[in-house]
């Protein structure tokens, strides 16, 4: 629904994804093939020191189900199947991993005009039982997450959290770490013509009262190279520069100087998307 709130877990991920997504400091290679009939192939390499692993992932889109199959490379088969509108609003998703037999899941997603409500399940006979919620709009939503482990009589996770939106910024705020990290998000299009966003992650931890920023930045030099820089309290600065050479395929170089480690050497990474 267009005036329902995002889910829990979208609380502050447009900033956490300026300030993480695409930082890469390995090798990685990703090919990914979409037919007109609605399967889609895609091949993932990653070469981390001297250490290769990769995946095939196959995916099948019919209607309102979609069926997801990837095979890594220590032969574990990992299957999702996703269907939506089996009831109004609602997305449900069952998972499993092959040879994990107890590794089944049910993942059930529905949306209200003022509320989003997800749930999750584990297929086994002491299940993991996961719920969150959001309730307020689009522009300012209010929410929770809750894990309790039927094995053990636990709760393995409870955080809550509030964001604010508008078109040209969002703040957030979350207790995470089950009460013990207090986390506050912002992200801002300084510019929107030349693409300029900004991005700032502050951090307490009540257990050891430390404090901790993350500041980060993205500019696009041109419609098809984006620029990215982001600096730690904890003296590391790093850099993406990412060029699509073809339309949907990107090629990224990553750097990274810790300048509190001055004796190690700075870390480099290069990741090529490949979407024929």
């Amino acid at each position: 629904m267009g005036s329902s709130p995002a889910p829990f877990s979208d609380i502050g991920k447009k900033a956490r994804d300026l300030l993480t997504k695409d930082y890469n400091f390995d090798q990685k290679f990703t090919l990914s093939v979409v037919g007109s009939t609605g399967l889609g192939l895609a091949a993932n390499g990653l070469k981390k020191d001297q250490i290769f692993v990769g995946d095939i992932n196959t995916l099948y889109k019919s209607g309102n189900t979609t069926v997801d199959v990837k095979v890594d490379t220590y032969s574990n088969v990992s299957t999702k199947v996703t269907r939506t509108d089996i009831l109004p609003n609602t997305k449900i998703a069952c998972s499993f991993k092959i040879p994990d037999h107890k590794s089944g899941k049910l993942d059930v997603q529905y949306l209200l005009p003022h509320a989003a409500i997800d749930s999750s399940i584990g297929l086994n006979p002491a299940p993991l039982l996961e719920l969150s919620a959001t309730i307020g709009s689009k522009d300012l939503s209010l929410g929770g997450e809750i894990g309790f482990d039927t094995a053990s009589s636990l709760l393995t996770k409870y955080n809550a959290g509030i964001s604010f939106n508008k078109p040209d910024f969002s703040a957030a705020l979350l207790l995470t770490d089950k009460a013990q990290t207090l986390k506050a998000t912002y992200i801002h299009d300084v510019k929107s013509s030349s693409g300029t966003t900004v991005a700032a992650e502050l951090t307490h931890r009540f257990s050891t009262l430390e404090n901790s920023f993350t500041l980060g930045s993205a500019h696009s030099i041109d419609p098809h190279t984006v620029v990215k820089t982001r600096f730690s309290d904890s003296g590391k600065a790093a850099l993406i520069w990412q060029r699509e050479w073809r339309p949907k395929s990107l090629i990224t170089f990553s750097g990274e100087y810790d300048s509190k480690a001055s004796s190690a050497a700075p870390k480099f990474g290069l990741a090529l998307a490949l979407k024929p």
